[in-house]
């Protein structure tokens, strides 16, 4: 069908002043100059032989008419960029989420489903270290690491405490701080860091249990090893309990006792200019919306 239309750009100039009643406003929504505008809008009106506004000063009143073009081009201009967002190829980003291996492995993985049904334009790739890496969007781009929350050039978000507690298996049958000496200790040491958060012997000097030697018992580098030794009978490990929450409350692992030692909690971390990465920003609404280890499985009981 062969349609007589005035320029498109006329059109986008005038719908612009006529909707925001400005020349000066409309050039910097549409990137042009006023004069621009201006030229436009005269353009306009000589094709169509008439005023669309009637000109004050600092102020375009749009014409009986000039309201009526205006509320059809809105709506068409509407029209059109929803045709064009429902046809253009979706975007997609990377993005990597630098965490220890057993927040991870039992925390942040059984949920990820939900994070590609919820924006599903994002791949996030987990780089797992006990080691932080740099966050220069080549490492990683964000990281959940556990700390103070003060970290230089960092915003850091609260995600959930960090207590430590001895955890064993039931079939342990362990009541009493006592009984450990004719346990073993299984310990947890992570690879390229100073040390646990919390470790066997900063228990001990709290617990001083009589006769407890709190340096020997084999020793795993990876969280996950050392819950899994301890699910298997192995043993008793001193674990973060937000960790082994979901042990806890099915009973395939207790705290039998006492005491509980405080460590820094996990946070998430991103640089200071990732506040203005949209997909960085969803990822990070997404995480802080997640339950905190524990709280599904309370509820549930």
């Amino acid at each position: 069908m062969n349609r007589r239309l005035p320029s498109l750009s006329a059109l986008r100039a005038f719908e612009a002043v006529a909707r925001l009643g400005s020349a000066k406003r409309a050039a910097g929504e549409l990137s042009v100059t006023p004069a621009a505008i201006s030229h436009q809008i005269r353009q306009l009106e000589g094709e169509l032989g008439l005023a669309l506004f009637v000109r004050r000063p600092r102020q375009l009143l749009p014409t009986p008419q000039g309201q009526e073009l205006q509320r059809s081009l809105t709506g068409a201009f509407g029209a059109m960029a929803a045709a064009v967002e429902r046809v253009r190829a979706p975007q997609r980003r990377s993005l990597t989420l630098s965490t220890t291996p057993a927040v991870a492995s039992r925390w942040l993985v059984p949920r990820l489903p939900q994070l590609r049904e919820a924006c599903p334009g994002l791949d996030l790739r987990i780089h797992v270290s006990h080691e932080p890496v740099a966050l220069d969007g080549i490492e990683a781009d964000a990281a959940i690491r556990y700390g103070s929350g003060h970290w230089p050039g960092l915003i850091a978000y609260r995600l959930f405490a960090n207590v430590f507690a001895p955890v064993c298996s039931p079939t342990l049958a362990l009541r009493e701080p006592r009984e450990m000496t004719r346990h073993t200790l299984l310990h947890f040491a992570p690879p390229g860091a100073r040390s646990a958060p919390v470790d066997w012997p900063a228990w001990q000097r709290r617990a001083r249990v009589p006769g407890l030697d709190a340096g020997i018992g084999p020793v795993f580098s990876d969280e996950t090893h050392t819950i899994s030794a301890a699910l298997a009978g192995q043993g008793v490990a001193l674990m973060s309990l937000a960790l082994v929450a979901d042990e806890l409350a099915i009973g395939s692992l207790v705290q039998p006792f006492g005491p509980q030692l405080q460590a820094e909690p996990f946070h998430l971390v991103h640089p200071e200019d990732g506040r203005e990465d949209c997909w960085l920003t969803t990822l990070r609404d997404w995480i802080l919306g997640l339950p905190q280890p524990g709280l599904q499985s309370q509820a549930a009981r």
